[in-house]
């Protein structure tokens, strides 16, 4: 194949996307917005982060939002990947903007978890904590949104989604610990 005939290739499945973004479109406007389903993706979206706001650590609340925008990038990376190869779906669509993600999950649900876990016993064993967060998240969490048609694992193992979980506590856990969030200051010229 060519480079010319890759960019037709392509420009053709750019087609084909397009297409399946107004269906999905269509099935957002007529069979799933104000569904009950709906309604919970909604709160889903919004409770999290009220509830981070009022709760959260005031002094780390910087270091707190780069673990969240750490973890809405690397859940949204690896759901790229995942979904792109078929390992899982998400069936019930809360936008027709981003018709394969679930977005309560990626810029919600997931970097507020990850936020209250790093807060909550600061000083306790990392593994410990990270171990439990996946465990909740993977087993518990991924398990009820599979039975609320949220997401579809298909031939998926939850055990997965467990390290995935692991994953994304780890890379925050590094982010909130890492050395070098002091303030610039201002050299003086000598």
């Amino acid at each position: 194949m060519t480079v010319k005939e890759g960019l037709e290739q392509s420009d053709a499945a750019a087609e084909k996307l397009i297409e399946i973004n107004r269906i999905i479109t269509d099935a957002v406007f007529q069979a799933f917005l104000f569904s009950w389903q709906w309604w919970l993706g909604i709160i889903l979206f919004v409770v999290p982060w009220i509830l981070w706001v009022i709760f959260r650590t005031k002094h780390s609340t910087g270091r707190l939002l780069g673990c969240a925008f750490l973890t809405i990038a690397l859940s949204l990376l690896i759901d790229l990947v995942s979904l792109s190869y078929g390992l899982w779906s998400y069936p019930m669509k809360f936008s027709p903007i981003s018709p394969i993600l679930f977005l309560p999950y990626h810029l919600a649900l997931a970097p507020v978890a990850v936020m209250f876990v790093l807060q909550i016993k600061p000083k306790a064993n990392a593994l410990i904590k990270g171990s439990i967060f996946a465990a909740i998240a993977a087993f518990g969490g991924m398990n009820l949104f599979n039975a609320l048609e949220f997401y579809n694992p298909k031939n998926w193992s939850t055990f997965y989604d467990f390290f995935i979980f692991l994953f994304l506590f780890f890379a925050s856990y590094w982010l909130f610990h890492i050395q070098g969030y002091e303030k610039i200051a201002a050299r003086k010229h000598t």
